[in-house]
């Protein structure tokens, strides 16, 4: 009975990076938050510039909200900035909870809570030409029920 679990301990062993989670945001690279930090701002500035930073020009935003399929290019989507802070700025809530690094390739999962809509955005970014970009943006967004 023990050579089965002698056959598994080395499999478990190689297995163990693939299972590793995803490095805390704050220990990231500074490189690869830089894009997503400016997506951030965008959405608490109304800057259209801070996105356009942020975004790779080819890029494509593509989401769920409340159930209806969105899809637009990273222009269009910069285009909607709205130059100047929401009015409910002080009641949103924004935060990176993981970032996921391989080569030249990273994951962000950003989640945006705001009073009327709880958004879930995937940032799939790519090191172009020796900069991170996001490449796609993914996301759902469920709205909230009236006080």
């Amino acid at each position: 009975m023990q050579k089965p679990l002698a056959l598994a301990a080395p499999l478990v062993l190689l297995l163990v990076p693939f299972l590793a989670p995803a490095a805390p945001p704050a220990e990231a690279d500074p490189a690869v938050r830089a894009p997503v930090e400016a997506y951030l701002r965008g959405h608490a500035t109304g800057d259209g510039e801070e996105w356009r930073k942020a975004f790779h020009p080819t890029a494509m935003v593509t989401g769920l909200r409340d159930g209806k399929l969105q899809s637009m290019t990273a222009p269009d989507f910069v285009s909607r900035a709205a130059g100047k802070p929401p009015a409910d700025e002080a009641q949103r809530r924004r935060r990176i909870v993981s970032i996921d690094v391989s080569g030249d390739a990273a994951v962000a999962k950003v989640e945006l809570d705001y009073p009327k809509v709880f958004f879930v955005d995937y940032l799939s970014l790519l090191k172009v030409d020796g900069e991170w970009k996001i490449a796609q943006k993914t996301y759902t967004g469920t709205s909230k029920p009236a006080p």
